[in-house]
């Protein structure tokens, strides 16, 4: 009896253990789920790994029931509201409509992408001939030139403010670690960006156009001249947030932390990556969270003036062509724009996660 006794208890207490193991790894994985957006897995993981139900339905209704009645309580009003308000267009389109030409924007990208295959593959045929022939000197390789499809401005839009955001960065952290470690430079720096951190996009594009147009005459295939004038312009606008944050990022490491760099007489590059930076990040990170959705917002702009194919110069043309269907497709741009927004948020708050300690605690 006593033998069967023992046998249960170590069971139960393996059993417990195996337990508290998955719950850990649950509890690892819940700040990273938090960081997507995806906060609502994690009481549906603790449910199916025999937490308490009750308690869990509860953040789960928290988490997911509340913002999907949000959203479903959004959709209602939009459909009922929209029909009564008439434009030169026609009545605004509710959700139903706005689903379908979502779906008629997917077919045309399919559409054309079956196109631009046909295309290199009847290339590829002649040009097989002419060698068959002897004729390699008639061989021609061209790109296909058909017109952009929603997604593939989509993915330039997104080239575009990550070649901005990009180059805020690599200007604004090192000027920022600068003014945060020396008052001279603060001051020095300090008006200007109080200066110019107002300044709108529409503002900075004429200058920009007539910077990028008289310095960039030789222009590359894969840098075209419209996109880089979008780029600098995000730049311009994006890169004082992650500038301020790093400045006091920097300026606000402890003092005893900067004291004992100074004792151990550390290069300035070494107190840089080795005290300011891994204190500074959290900062730092939040700069840059700040500074690329600055950008998302000021490259829509851009790409309109500029007419850099983009969600910006896709919502601008389908202004200008006052056909039925374009309102729906500028709000199909508009709730595009706004979920990458969100997903680019959410990329650079897991990034923070990744490389910061505080986030992680």
């Amino acid at each position: 009896m006593t033998d069967t006794s023992d046998a249960f208890d170590a069971g139960r207490a393996d059993r417990q253990a195996r337990k508290e193991r998955v719950f850990a790894r649950i509890n690892r994985a819940a700040g990273w789920l938090d960081a997507l957006g995806l906060s609502w897995v994690t009481p549906l993981l603790r449910i199916a790994a025999g937490d308490n139900p009750s308690e869990q339905m509860e953040e789960l209704k928290r988490a997911l029931f509340i913002p999907l009645l949000g959203i479903g309580f959004f959709l209602l009003a939009w459909g009922a509201l929209a029909p009564q308000v008439q434009t030169s267009l026609g009545a605004i389109p509710g959700p139903v409509q706005v689903w379908g030409e979502a779906v008629n924007l997917w077919h045309d990208h399919l559409g054309e992408r079956a196109k631009a295959d046909a295309f290199y593959e009847r290339q590829e045929e002649r040009n097989a001939k002419l060698a068959a022939e002897g004729k390699a000197d008639r061989v021609k390789w061209r790109d296909y030139t058909g017109r952009p499809t929603y997604l593939d401005q989509i993915g330039t839009s997104l080239i575009t403010v990550g070649l901005g955001f990009v180059i805020a960065t690599l200007l604004a952290v090192p000027l920022g670690i600068a003014m945060g470690l020396s008052r001279t430079v603060n001051g020095a720096i300090n008006p200007l960006i109080q200066i110019f951190k107002p300044v709108s996009p529409l503002a900075w594009l004429p200058i920009v156009t007539m910077v990028v147009s008289a310095l960039y005459v030789n222009t590359a295939d894969w840098l075209p001249k419209s996109l880089l004038i979008s780029a600098v312009t995000v730049t311009l606008c994006s890169l004082w947030p992650t500038l301020i944050n790093t400045a006091l990022g920097v300026s606000s490491v402890d003092k005893d932390l900067m004291n004992v760099g100074r004792v151990l007489q550390l290069p300035t590059s070494k107190t840089v990556t080795k005290l300011v930076l891994p204190s500074a990040l959290p900062l730092i990170f939040t700069g840059l969270r700040l500074s690329l959705g600055v950008g998302w917002m000021v490259l829509i702009a851009a790409e309109m003036l500029a007419q850099n194919p983009g969600l910006g110069k896709f919502v601008w043309d389908e202004f200008q062509n006052g056909s039925s269907q374009s309102l729906a497709k500028i709000m199909v741009a508009v709730l595009t724009i706004g979920i990458i927004g969100f997903l680019l948020d959410r990329l650079m708050f897991a990034l923070q996660r990744a490389f910061t300690f505080s986030a992680n605690r």
